[in-house]
């Protein structure tokens, strides 16, 4: 068989397009928009060759109109988690066979279909589905996925020519396997990036997948497995199953095959899965690997020396880009009173002109939140503050969910640094503020530490460099993802790898080599080229 050492094309970041008026990329997201408005699909799950279809279809609806119907997706039950383990698990020994060079060609292939043919019908699903603008759908399910799955295929050939030191007459080798089981993939409604990233990180070093994503994120999910089915993932490799996450979980996680968890979504669900995993330890054939990106409680810290100009731009698109709705979105925020005034101002100004709205009209900065649950969440922290003596709402506070789940950008001015929306997290376009006198930034910073379980991502905004140093070592355990002078959210796959420790999960940064690294088992080899034959060494010989 022929052989080489191959190395796959250097990865650059996708560039974001712009989607001006008279773009080519605008008109071809406009047409998407109206075909997929135009038509009510049909959503199968995919276990192994087969498209599933069920008696149990439920309606896609757009959070910003939810009268509409996208379409139906096929609801599946106990009896499909069990079909697609075994697919899964069925596939594995060919998968992890295929030469490396050919899966790396796979999601190459699939990150080239979305940078073009399918790059519109993508973005459109995602702003559709899970009301997304244009430009935070681009940066998302076309910039990011394309941005996966291209340097992840680049740091696998770095993992595998990772290669230990030989002494003479002895040649010690190191390789990769994939783990010994299926590996489950539960992924989130708010980026569709994640809910590709999540199966097809773990199946690109050789593992077989279970994928459940959101219920919320089928539609567009939909068409990540046609992409992948496309590239040439083949049948059996990752298994999209649409199953209520109990049902899932009580049969993933009672099975001896299981072999590790790609998470990424609620606190509460991933310590659940944690204690149920640590419960059935016995039973499995090997310690699974638990990886999971949680939630955050993302600060801004403003120093008296902060730029009142940038902070205030930071604290709108950190805290009202999609609503809110990311793991990283600014959500406290603590001013000092020397700045406070000046920051209001212009705030209040930014968000004065800000449109809120349904995807299709581009001039909307804000759309809707993604379901009922989540805006009666969301609305209930609103109406607690309104009638609560130590807050103020300065902004925004309104909502309307009778056409679409639309939420107002809704700042809380607080006398009280903890103040529940201060400490707990609320996953929408609320921001709550708390003004500290400006020469205790010292003490605010030790406020900023203790406040939250949380340590995901983090800002401070200084001018004065000792300040910056302050704050980026008193809060070095505060956020996995910290910046100076900017807002804490728009982590960027191979420049600032994304993931958050305490109660935000275990940090196995996605877009960065350690989160492959958590899907292969390495063996060691050692080949001696002439043996010992004689047990005695020489100190065991007579003076």
């Amino acid at each position: 068989m022929p052989k080489g050492t191959y190395q796959v094309p250097i990865p650059k970041n996708e560039p974001v397009l712009s989607y001006a008026p008279g773009s080519v990329e605008r008109t071809a997201l406009k047409n998407a928009i109206a075909k997929a408005r135009g038509q009510k699909i049909d959503i199968p799950m995919y276990i192994g060759s087969e498209e599933i279809r069920t008696e149990k279809s439920t309606p896609v609806n757009p959070p910003h109109d939810h009268q509409q119907v996208l379409g139906y997706f096929n609801e599946g039950d106990a009896s499909h988690v069990t079909l697609a383990i075994n697919a899964a698990l069925g596939s594995k020994d060919a998968w992890a066979n295929l030469s490396w060079e050919h899966r790396a060609a796979i999601f190459l292939k699939a990150a080239d279909l979305i940078a073009g043919p399918y790059r519109a019908m993508l973005n459109a699903a995602t702003m559709l589905g899970q009301s997304k603008s244009a430009y935070q759908a681009e940066i998302d399910s076309a910039c990011e996925i394309i941005d996966f799955l291209r340097f992840n295929v680049y740091y696998m050939t770095q993992i595998y020519r990772q290669q230990p030191e030989s002494s003479d007459g002895i040649w010690n080798r190191l390789e990769q396997r994939p783990l010994e089981g299926f590996v489950f993939a539960l992924t989130p409604f708010n980026f569709t990036a994640i809910a590709g990233n999540l199966p097809s990180s773990a199946a690109m070093m050789g593992n077989t997948v279970v994928w459940k994503p959101a219920f919320s994120q089928i539609y567009a999910a939909n068409i990540l497995m046609q992409i992948f089915r496309e590239a040439g993932v083949p049948d059996g490799v990752i298994n999209l199953i649409y199953v209520n996450g109990p049902t899932v979980g009580d049969i993933v996680f009672n099975h001896p095959d299981f072999a590790g968890i790609h998470f990424t979504g609620s606190t509460a669900v991933f310590q659940h899965i944690w204690k149920t995993i640590g419960e059935n330890i016995a039973i499995y054939k090997s310690y699974p690997r638990i990886v999971g990106e949680t939630g955050g409680k993302d600060f801004i810290v403003a120093h008296k020396s902060s730029d009142a100009q940038a902070l205030a731009t930071a604290m709108v698109r950190g805290a009202f880009e999609y609503q809110g709705q990311k793991c990283s979105a600014a959500s406290r925020v603590y001013v000092p009173d020397n700045l406070w005034e000046e920051v209001r101002t212009k705030v209040l100004s930014d968000l004065s002109e800000i449109k809120m709205g349904p995807v299709e009209d581009f001039s909307n900065f804000i759309n809707a939140v993604i379901d009922e649950k989540a805006f009666d969440k969301i609305t209930d922290y609103i109406d607690e503050a309104r009638k609560n003596d130590l807050v103020e709402i300065i902004a925004g506070g309104n909502y309307d969910k009778s056409k679409g789940y639309f939420i107002e950008p809704t700042i809380i001015l607080t006398q009280d640094p903890l103040y529940v929306t201060m400490c707990e997290e609320i996953f929408g376009p609320v921001l709550t503020v708390y003004v500290y006198q400006a020469d205790r930034f010292e003490e605010t910073l030790e406020l900023v530490d203790k406040t939250s379980p949380y340590a995901l991502t983090g800002a401070v905004f200084s001018q004065d460099r000792y300040a910056v140093e302050m704050a980026t070592k008193k809060l070095v355990n505060a956020a996995g993802n910290f910046y100076i002078n900017d807002k804490p959210t728009g982590a960027v796959v191979g420049q600032q790898p994304f993931g958050g420790a305490r109660a935000s999960g275990t940090n196995d940064k996605a877009g960065a080599m350690v989160n492959l690294l958590r899907w292969i088992s390495p063996r060691t080899i050692k080949e001696t080229f002439v043996p010992s034959t004689d047990y005695k060494y020489p100190f065991l010989q007579a003076e």
